[in-house]
């Protein structure tokens, strides 16, 4: 009879028990941070102070990496450490961020890129209600898409930025890979595919190649395409990994986005009095929103304060103004913080042309792009 094989050797049985005993200190430093963090959010209580500090997480990871000698990656090393900050700020004050709902969108996805995986997500069923939740107070923060690489602007979060008294303090850009969902292993027997109206439209050469008799119906989320198709054989879905896992779906077909780079970005927003606009870092972005007089060569005048000051513009597009005489807004987003002279000096000069201008937020860039 053969000699049993051990489970384990000697030397991975010594490696093991080292690990484990590592396990126990990093758990008991990490407490002694916790009590530590606990300790200034009672402090922050008593001054007044606001509690979630994008640039203070920014300058802890800044400063983790530079201390960083591997083996760890610095992208994997900044993952821990937003979590572990996650964590002691919920023992500060727990914060609550308003998303596009159900589980399972990118928009989900986006904000625990941003704060972290022990924030409170409140799930909203639109654009308007994450922005509703915002202003009213009734979450600290909100997240919402505003542009597609692949399909541009998202219309619906411009047109309530408008009005809106809340303003951007930070972007995510995710690279986006959609996939098909449904109850079964595979693409026989598909009679619609349920998702947001911007995924189906960047899914669009795909769906025609492979399943052109399917429906294509939009739905208010692609979490929401996926909790339906959840209930019914016969729908499919576009939506992220994690839809598949919350929802118990099987990933028909990876990455069936017509653009293989195909990226949103995501603002974080919220009232200026929970916090007010970040201090430049040197690689910011200031979104705002103008119009300008019908007559012409106004948009061209327009642009001139830019040039003039050497300021770069990133974004620039259009929505109706809905007054019935094809007037317009112009989104725009330059290169720059209004702390900067030029820029400063450029928006003085460009709103003294405008009929409407409201600088919806200066902002870090995504420092993953």
């Amino acid at each position: 009879m053969p000699e049993a094989v051990p489970l384990q050797s000697d030397a991975l049985g010594r490696l093991r028990a080292q690990i484990d005993a590592l396990d126990n200190q990093l758990l008991a430093l990490l407490n002694e941070r916790a009590r530590v963090a606990e300790a200034v959010g009672a402090l922050k209580r008593e001054e007044g102070s606001t509690f979630f500090r994008p640039d203070r997480a920014r300058q802890v990871i800044a400063r983790i990496q530079a201390e960083n000698a591997g083996p760890l990656q610095d992208a994997h090393v900044a993952a821990v450490w937003r979590e572990i900050m996650s964590a002691c700020l919920a023992l500060e004050a727990p914060q609550r961020v308003a998303v596009l709902g159900p589980e399972g969108t990118f928009t989900e996805q986006a904000a625990l890129t941003f704060f972290g995986s022990a924030t409170e997500l409140i799930y909203c069923q639109s654009f308007d209600e994450v922005f509703h939740a915002t202003a009213a107070g009734t979450t600290q923060f909100g997240v919402v898409a505003v542009e597609n690489s692949t399909e541009g602007g998202v219309s619906r979060s411009y047109d309530l930025f408008l009005h809106s008294p809340v303003h951007i303090v930070g972007e995510v850009s995710l690279l986006v890979r959609h996939n098909l969902l449904r109850q079964t292993a595979g693409m026989e027997g598909i009679e619609a595919v349920l998702a947001h109206p911007q995924a189906l439209m960047q899914c669009h050469r795909w769906l025609t190649h492979h399943l052109p008799q399917a429906e294509r119906r939009a739905v208010a989320s692609n979490g929401e395409g996926a909790r339906l198709a959840a209930s019914n054989a016969q729908w499919a879905c576009l939506a992220g990994e994690h839809a598949a896992a919350r929802f118990g779906l099987h990933m028909v077909a990876q990455g069936i986005q017509d653009e293989a780079h195909n990226r949103t970005r995501f603002a974080v927003i919220c009232l200026p009095q929970t916090l007010a606009t970040p201090a430049a870092t040197g690689n910011d972005c200031t979104s705002l929103v103008v119009s300008v007089p019908n007559r012409p060569g106004s948009v061209h005048d327009m642009l001139n304060p830019l040039k003039k000051h050497g300021v770069s513009m990133t974004r620039f597009e259009s929505r109706p103004a809905r007054s019935g005489q094809w007037e317009y807004y112009f989104y725009i987003d330059i290169a720059g913080h209004p702390e900067q002279p030029p820029v400063q000096a450029a928006l003085d000069e460009l709103q003294q042309q405008c009929a409407f201008f409201k600088i919806l937020g200066a902002y870090p860039r995504d420092p993953g792009v």
